[in-house]
């Protein structure tokens, strides 16, 4: 298993750049500082290489302006340098006083942050409060990062505080970087009138930077019949899904289930989407060898979504196994990157899981947000009492069998159950995640054309972070966000609640983190605050990260509960209301207005 792939994507990835800021004053001032400003910012950018990884799992790689910047015509050096060489994120960094508005990063699209070393001998501090005032001032919104404790000006270590800010702006700004000019593959339409997959495309072009790549569903068609995919990829495929992915209970009544004939021409025929969909995302070469030029060439897609239901699933197999076999880490191929691909085509659901995934380079759960259970409901309808997590209700995260493998959390970290980024994931755990699925044939009740639906109940015990964006008639988008856990329930309360809803559907038992206030009063509060049928579920609590990075697309935040202490916005967000943070959210983003104008 190799610990990095070639980038899918047209366009190379982003670096972070690294800019040291320096008093300009000659004659003593700047010639005693050149070494600890430069030491300064190759330190910061050595700790973030080493740190920070792609999707494609390559090391972030940061580049170092060739000088120090003490006023403008060093601050353009240090500009054309960066464009040259694709810097998507900018850092300043500096101990000592410096012009403000003279050395500061002007780009309007970049994100920014200034870190001021917290020492006595130079005012560090001064500057960062300084440039950041010019940066409110201006309207071009920057992260400060000061260290709670005073160093030495000697220290070249870096706080742990500094450490935690340097990471979260950074992860963040790389997501706004890497998504800025890819595409959204709409593949089809609205799916029985759910909102999320009403694709606005201002939307992605405003706020993130991104185009949307409208195809029809009967490309998909016109694909399998003209036999545009590679056929000996589709051959070995075939033979690692009769393998590996065995077929579910059929919980059709005997009248409405399919022969063996037809369900073995099911199977191929989901095969063959699940090809098409990927090369209509990234293209395919092997397409142009087979004399098909043009859908070599993809759509530059970084995320996507399938209509489906129901004008496709009312006469073909659904999308179920390959939406389910995109988002895992894994496939025929091997262990691989996972693929951003939305349920129905809610494409809001699929940017939720792609800021997720661009935080976190681990695959995302694509589920309903189905049905809150009390306590008192379990305990009436099972007989038993709820204890642990469970005790105070709990979530059933349930969708129709397209979740990503990865959900079952049949890897591990440290003895846990884990959801992790392909590069850690070794070719066992890929197999105990297949293990730990069934593929049931689709229930003809919701899919005539029939189909499979993975079916698999995740592992408790997983620290789990919920999301979902949504837009607002005069408002526009804003993220809502859950952190919370996977739980275990009793094998026997399992079945009995997961025999009310449709058994052959993926199974995620979620618990939020309640605070007693608000909309996370308790757990059905939460579930009654959520505004939408989906949430987009990621391993580990990344609310602090998912919030940082909404600043910066300039999408308020809803609801989260995420402590006080780890928010991370620009600056300029306190002078809104620092007294009411989220009240202050709503209009500095209602004021800057979206980051692609």
């Amino acid at each position: 298993m190799s610990a990095s792939v070639k980038s899918p994507w047209i366009g190379r990835l982003p670096k972070i750049g690294v800019r040291p800021a320096i008093d300009g004053r000659r004659r003593g001032v700047r010639e005693s500082l050149e070494g600890q400003v430069m030491g300064m910012a190759r330190n910061a950018a050595r700790f973030l290489s080493e740190n920070l990884r792609h999707p494609t799992g390559e090391p972030v790689e940061c580049v170092v302006a060739d000088t120090c910047i003490g006023g403008v015509a060093e601050a353009a050096a240090c500009a054309d340098k960066f464009a040259r060489e694709g810097v998507g994120v900018s850092l300043t960094v500096t101990p000592c006083w410096c012009y403000g508005s003279e050395t500061m990063d002007m780009d309007p699209l970049t994100p920014k942050a200034v870190w001021g070393f917290n020492g006595t001998e130079r005012p560090g501090a001064v500057y960062l409060a300084a440039v950041l005032a010019a940066h409110n001032q201006k309207g071009i919104p920057a992260f400060g990062i000061y260290g709670r404790e005073v160093q030495d000006a000697g220290d070249s270590s870096i706080p742990e505080d500094v450490r935690e800010k340097l990471l979260r702006f950074a992860r963040a700004g790389l997501a706004v970087a890497t998504m800025r000019g890819k595409s959204y593959l709409s593949l089809g339409g609205v799916s029985m009138g759910i909102a999320g997959s009403i694709v606005d495309q201002p939307l992605f072009e405003r706020h993130l930077g991104m185009r949307v790549e409208c195809v029809d569903m009967s490309e998909v068609t016109r694909r399998i019949e003209q036999g545009i995919y590679d056929p000996d990829e589709f051959e070995r495929a075939l033979a690692w899904v009769k393998e590996h992915c065995p077929e579910g209970k059929d919980y059709n009544p005997e009248g409405s289930r399919k022969s063996a004939a037809a369900k073995a021409e099911d199977w191929r025929t989901v095969v063959k989407m699940t090809l098409i969909f990927r090369d209509l995302m990234i293209g395919n070469p092997r397409l142009a060898e087979l004399g098909h030029g043009e859908e070599a060439l993809g759509r530059n897609a970084i995320a996507g979504g399938f209509q489906g239901q129901r004008a496709w699933t009312d006469h073909s197999p659904n999308g179920d196994f390959p939406e389910a076999i995109l988002t895992s880490s894994f496939d025929w191929n091997g262990v691989r990157p996972p693929f951003m691909f939305a349920t129905e085509n809610d494409c809001l659901n699929g940017v939720g899981m792609l800021l997720n995934y661009l935080l976190t380079n681990t695959a995302q759960i694509f589920a309903d947000v189905r049905t809150y259970w009390s306590p008192e409901a379990a305990r009436r309808v099972t007989g038993a009492t709820m204890e642990g997590r469970a005790a105070d209700g709990f979530i059933h995260l349930i969708n129709s069998g397209a979740a990503t493998l990865d959900g079952t959390g049949r890897q591990t970290r440290d003895g846990k159950p884990a959801m992790k980024p392909f590069w850690e994931i070794t070719p066992d755990e890929a197999d105990a995640c297949l293990k730990a699925t069934t593929w049931p044939p689709a229930v003809t009740e919701y899919f005539r054309g029939g189909g499979y639906s993975s079916c698999y109940l995740s592992r408790g015990g997983m620290p789990m972070t919920m999301n979902r964006l949504s837009l607002v008639a005069g408002l526009g988008p804003v993220l809502q966000i859950a952190e919370g856990w996977s739980i275990d329930l009793p094998p026997e309360v399992h079945e009995a609640l997961n025999e009310r809803t449709n058994p052959t559907w993926p199974t995620t038992w979620f618990v939020p983190n309640t605070t007693g206030e608000g909309p996370f009063k308790d757990v059905y509060t939460v579930m009654a605050n959520w505004s939408a049928n989906h949430g987009a579920i990621s391993y580990g609590h990344i609310g602090a990260d998912l919030i940082t990075l909404a600043s910066m697309l300039r999408i308020p935040v809803a609801m989260h509960n995420v402590p006080a202490e780890k928010l991370f916005r620009p600056s300029a967000w306190s002078l809104f209301g620092a007294l009411e943070p989220q009240a202050a959210d709503y209009r500095a983003c209602e004021t800057l207005g979206p980051l692609y104008g």
